[in-house]
């Protein structure tokens, strides 16, 4: 058994002084090897050393007389139209749309993405490792969507939140909903068990939001602890009558073939940082959610309401 020590995405990342993003790009694009130990993504010693002499062997010295000065790089590199990347966080195909019409309108831009949930995805902006979120957080005070999240975890600065679309969570429940499932109370009954979402999801904020609300206690509920990463995840443990409800969008419901209860439309929203930097991001981002193309590709999936589409739902200034 090999010794050779082996190091976590978050240590290649501080060791290259790189975001964990780009770390997990390299490894999906073959450039850093990798390989899973439980839920952990390792890379040897070894490995990494053969990637810094791969980069570095890519890297063109040039005499020091030559180097340009810091404006000179910065000048050239737009000149040469480096793209950027943009790293688009979140987990509903619809980012996946449009992360491929930004790609198609812009060569300046590289879309990338990173599929966690809501607040994960804002801490991520917080930190400058996400360039656009998506959110989807009920706020049960003010029966509000996004805005009172986005408030107090990017305090301090400035952003813009457009509405990408709209659309059903509900209850998944089995053909027929055999237990009678109405009500976020009948999660009480005896015999019900629940399959939840993962913290820090929109899901599970809204799940926790209708819970305190409720004066429902998580422990008093079955399966409260059982947690899946996704919506399709959710309604596949219901279907595989492993669990008797879960909470989701409506699509999944029919993708795996269950029953599905609506409770509230939520609204899903973009977050994008507002500076000199995203300027033209932000344009065109506002394009291509307003372009009759992609509207017409988001009706076509089905389940959507497109109604506010496009529409600036909040900015500061």
């Amino acid at each position: 058994m090999s010794d050779e020590k082996s190091y976590t995405t978050e240590e290649i990342a501080k060791l290259l002084r790189i975001s964990k993003l780009t770390v997990y790009d390299l490894i999906k694009k073959g450039e850093l090897p990798a390989y899973r130990v439980g839920r952990q993504m390792r890379v040897d010693a070894s490995d990494l050393e053969a990637y810094k002499v791969k980069a570095k062997g890519e890297y063109k010295q040039h005499p020091a007389a030559e180097l340009p000065s810091a404006g000179a790089q910065l000048t050239a590199t737009k000149q040469t139209g480096t793209a950027r990347d943009i790293i688009i966080s979140g987990q509903d195909v619809s980012l996946d749309m449009l992360a491929s019409h930004l790609r198609k309108q812009d060569k300046d831009y590289r879309p990338l993405r990173s599929y966690v949930g809501s607040i994960n995805s804002l801490i991520a902006m917080y930190a400058g490792e996400a360039d656009i979120v998506s959110t989807h957080l009920f706020d049960g005070d003010t029966g509000e969507y996004n805005v009172p999240y986005v408030r107090s975890i990017l305090s301090g600065h400035r952003y813009i939140i457009v509405n990408l679309l709209s659309r059903w969570a509900g209850f998944y429940v089995q053909a027929g909903n055999p237990k009678e499932i109405h009500a976020w109370t009948d999660l009480l009954k005896p015999g019900i068990r629940m399959v939840n979402r993962e913290k820090g999801s929109g899901a599970r904020t809204l799940i926790e939001e209708e819970f305190r609300l409720h004066a429902i206690k998580g422990c008093d509920v079955t399966g409260y602890e059982c947690e899946e990463a996704n919506h399709l995840a959710v309604a596949g443990t219901v279907a595989r009558k492993e669990a008797d409800v879960g909470i989701g969008i409506e699509k999944a419901s029919r993708m795996v073939g269950v029953d599905f209860l609506p409770l509230v439309r939520e609204r899903y929203d973009l977050v994008i940082l507002k500076n000199e930097e995203n300027e033209k991001l932000i344009s065109h981002v506002l394009e291509i959610l307003q372009s009759h193309l992609f509207q017409k590709e988001l009706e076509a999936i089905g389940g959507y309401e497109l109604t506010h589409t496009g529409k600036i739902m909040y900015e500061t200034w």
